[in-house]
C-alpha cells in the first residue's frame, strides 16, 4: 500500500489495489516506539468530506506496519524496465534507521479514489532526494500488465522545512490513473501523502498538503 513519496512502482498496486482491513500496531513495537506513533496520529488527517475510513489508523515502527510491508511486497512484484527507479524519491523502510522509526499511516476511500498518508519520526533529520531524470518517464510489467509511468514536478507553495510534490500518470490495461504525491519534512518528522483517482488536480492535492503541514507544524514546535 505505502511507498514513501515518488513515482516508485509501489504505485502500480496503488492504482488497483484496495484497502487492507485496519490493524493495531505490531505487538514488536518497543514501548518508546508506540508512544511517539500516538502522537503522531494524532496529527493524521480526519476523515475528507465525502470520503470513508478505509485503512487505520495504523502506528508503531515504520518497517513493521502492514501497510509498509505491503508497499515492498508490490515493489517486488513489478518488473520495471529502469530497476533503480523502484525506491526513487522515497524514504527506504530496509534501512534499520528507517524502519524502526516510530511512524503512523491512514487511508481513506471514495467512488474518486483515495488517500493514504503516513508521518514518520525520524532519528535526525532526513529528506527523500528529488526523483531522478530517468525515472519521469518508464514502463513496468504488473501482475502480467504492461503499466507506463510518467511523472512532473508539481510547483507546489513551500511547506514546512522542506517539501515536494509529484504528478504521475499511470496507464495501461483497462484503467488508467493519475497518483499526486507530496512529501514534507518538519524537524525530524516527515509526512508522506498519495492521492489516487482518475484526476487529480494539483489545487485540491495542495490543500491537502496545507492542511496536513498544519497537523505536522503542531507535534514539532
Amino acid at each position: 500500500m505505502m511507498a514513501i513519496s515518488g513515482c516508485a512502482a509501489g504505485k502500480a498496486a496503488e492504482v488497483s489495489a484496495q484497502p487492507s482491513p485496519p490493524a493495531a500496531a505490531p505487538p514488536s513495537a518497543s514501548p518508546a516506539t508506540s508512544i511517539e506513533a500516538a502522537k503522531l496520529r494524532a496529527a493524521l488527517l480526519p476523515t475528507p468530506k465525502g470520503m470513508t475510513l478505509a485503512y487505520g489508523p495504523e502506528i508503531g515502527a515504520f518497517g513493521l506496519l502492514k501497510s509498509t510491508k505491503q508497499g515492498l511486497d508490490a515493489v517486488r512484484q513489478a518488473k520495471l524496465d529502469r530497476p533503480e527507479c523502484a525506491g526513487a524519491a522515497q524514504l527506504d523502510a530496509a534501512k534499520p534507521e528507517i524502519g524502526n522509526a516510530p511512524a503512523a499511516v491512514v487511508a481513506f476511500s471514495s467512488d474518486r479514489g483515495s488517500i493514504t498518508q503516513a508521518l514518520i519520526a525520524m532519528p535526525k533529520p532526513a529528506f527523500p532526494a528529488p526523483l531522478p531524470a530517468q525515472c519521469n518517464a518508464y514502463g513496468a510489467d504488473v501482475r502480467g500488465t504492461r503499466v507506463m509511468y510518467r511523472t512532473r514536478d508539481l510547483a507546489m507553495p513551500e511547506r514546512g522545512d522542506e517539501s515536494r510534490a509529484y504528478l504521475t500518470t499511470a496507464s495501461g490495461g483497462h484503467r488508467n490513473a493519475e497518483v499526486g504525491s507530496v512529501v514534507i519534512r518538519r524537524g525530524r518528522v516527515v509526512m508522506s501523502m498519495l492521492v489516487v483517482g482518475q484526476k487529480v488536480k494539483p489545487v485540491g492535492l495542495f490543500e491537502l498538503a496545507r492542511l496536513a503541514d498544519q497537523n505536522l507544524a503542531r507535534i514539532t514546535r
